[in-house]
């Protein structure tokens, strides 16, 4: 995959480019990421990118010729242009997925009080990463490429994506380390049992209970199955009786 971010500021992406995955991602040859200057192509003889708006207003809002020029020049046949935007789509997983199949992404990243009306038309779709204002594109460029290029494949472990927040609208499971216990809190014991169907039990349970509270909106997107309807109806802070019989059958896993 190929990505160029246009952009006023490229010393912006500096570190992430040498940062852990992205690292590693970028030295298997996965993916090639370019900051391109929006400057370098402003035909101002005063090589200004950013004027006031015009009647008014304020503010400086980026010019279109700039930007233009910048994405004609690096978007080649296959480059699928993304502008960051308020009126853009709310960036989501299903996002990441769709985008991490794409060949070229050309990330455009407004600034200021933002861009010419007119570069909309050269762009493939607005991108929104939430309801909140940012100084330039560029964080949320960042957040964009970080969750596309984990996903590309040999970035990381196919197995650490199998079970992910935001797969089928659940967040995850509880996760835990050694120690057993620490500062007073323990690790679940069912964990210790060794029952693998036990354990994926639990963990189910664990993700409808944690969206259904944190997330109600994910939650209403679910269809849940007779066996998570059942998971939910179990009284809070009873042991059911499947978990009951799986501690007893691995007891001699458990740490105590």
């Amino acid at each position: 995959m190929k990505i160029d971010c246009l952009t006023l500021f490229p010393a912006f992406y500096s570190s992430f480019l040498d940062f852990s995955i992205i690292k590693r991602a970028i030295g298997k040859g996965l993916v090639e990421i370019n900051p391109v200057d929006i400057r370098s192509y402003t035909k101002d003889k005063y090589g200004r990118t950013d004027t006031p708006p015009v009647g008014g207003g304020a503010g400086l809002i980026e010019k279109a010729q700039p930007i233009v020029d910048a994405i004609k020049d690096v978007k080649g046949d296959d480059g699928y242009v993304i502008l960051f935007s308020p009126r853009g789509k709310r960036y989501e997983e299903a996002d990441a997925r769709r985008l991490s199949g794409k060949s070229h992404l050309v990330l455009v990243n407004g600034h200021y009080e933002g861009v010419d009306e007119r570069v909309n038309a050269y762009c493939d779709e607005l991108l929104s990463i939430g309801d909140y204002i940012l100084t330039g594109g560029e964080c949320a460029s960042l957040c964009v490429m970080d969750s596309i290029i984990r996903l590309l494949d040999g970035a990381i472990a196919s197995e650490s994506l199998s079970e992910e927040s935001f797969d089928n609208s659940l967040l995850e499971y509880p996760q835990y380390t050694e120690p057993y216990e620490f500062d007073g809190q323990k690790v679940p014991d069912i964990l210790y049992s060794g029952n693998h169907e036990a354990i994926a039990k639990w963990r189910r349970k664990q993700s409808l209970l944690l969206t259904r509270k944190y997330r109600p909106d994910l939650f209403g997107k679910l269809t849940l199955a007779k066996q998570d309807r059942k998971l939910l109806e179990e009284k809070e802070g009873e042991t059911p009786s499947w978990e009951k019989k799986a501690l007893e059958k691995g007891r001699k896993f458990i740490k105590s």
